[in-house]
């Protein structure tokens, strides 16, 4: 659909993520709920098999790649654009080796130093979110004067940091990282402030889903889609490339929504 940020379904293949740890395991399962969400509209399936929600402990390197590489292959085998979520340079060199179209690092290279390298010799693009730290500690790092100027000038960092590893200025995509790191406050403040992100020059994707801050509308994550849902439209006015969600047909949906209502075809 044009002119409409790109959506990406969460594919978690993880028994503890905060929404829906457990629901995709099996490689088959997995595959298959990534084959509804493209069905329903979505453009990319985000694979993820290590939580980072909040408290969550770090996987070892060998148990993520297994759970990961399986549900890859058979994405990419059927023509499905994937990004794989990974803070590792040796699981992004194996989706890489597969054929993703995308890394989503939420450390943005800071969890490890090779992965701007794995990726500066790919033609992936890799997705750099704001943080400050692993999941077990982020909530303590919480703490900001500005919570807009602040993140925007770590991102800033980071950027140039990759620049100068080598990844293309092309190849670069950023995400403020709602929920790492930050209260209700500041993510609320962030979306407002959202324009800015997207001043840097480089396209941002957003991960509002589900997250703890839309509590208010909903106690279940599950319940927090339609909210999430009018953040996508929201955030597509003010220039976003991609939104990451759970449940795409809703999004899909209100973007269409916005698409009529600004003249386009649905």
């Amino acid at each position: 659909m044009a002119n409409r940020p790109l959506v990406f379904g969460i594919l978690n293949v993880t028994p503890d993520s905060f929404s829906d740890g457990g629901l995709w395991q099996t490689p088959d399962a997995a595959a298959n709920h990534a084959r509804a969400m493209v069905a329903a509209g979505a453009d990319v399936i985000d694979v993820g098999g290590e939580s980072t929600r909040p408290g969550a402990v770090r996987l070892d390197d060998g148990e993520e790649r297994r759970r990961v590489e399986p549900v890859i292959r058979a994405l990419v085998a059927d023509g499905i654009s994937v990004s794989l979520d990974t803070m590792r340079s040796e699981t992004a060199r194996v989706g890489l080796d597969v054929g993703v179209d995308y890394i989503n690092d939420v450390s943005g290279g800071l969890a490890d130093p090779d992965m701007a390298g794995v990726v500066a010799g790919s033609d992936a693009t890799y997705i750099a979110m704001h943080w400050r730290g692993e999941s077990d500690v982020m909530d303590g790092n919480a703490v900001y004067g500005d919570v807009t100027r602040e993140v925007l000038a770590e991102l800033r960092a980071r950027v140039d940091a990759l620049l100068d590893a080598g990844i293309a200025p092309g190849q670069l995509w950023v995400d403020p990282g709602l929920g790492f790191a930050k209260t209700p406050d500041h993510n609320w403040q962030i979306l407002r402030d959202l324009n800015q992100f997207v001043a840097l020059g480089h396209p941002v994707l957003l991960g509002a889903s589900r997250k703890r801050f839309l509590a208010p509308f909903g106690e279940r994550p599950a319940d927090r889609d339609e909210a999430t849902a009018t953040i996508s439209v929201l955030a597509a006015e003010v220039g976003v490339a991609a939104v990451r969600v759970h449940d795409v047909k809703r999004t899909v949906d209100a973007l269409r929504v916005r698409g009529a209502w600004n003249g386009g075809a649905l």
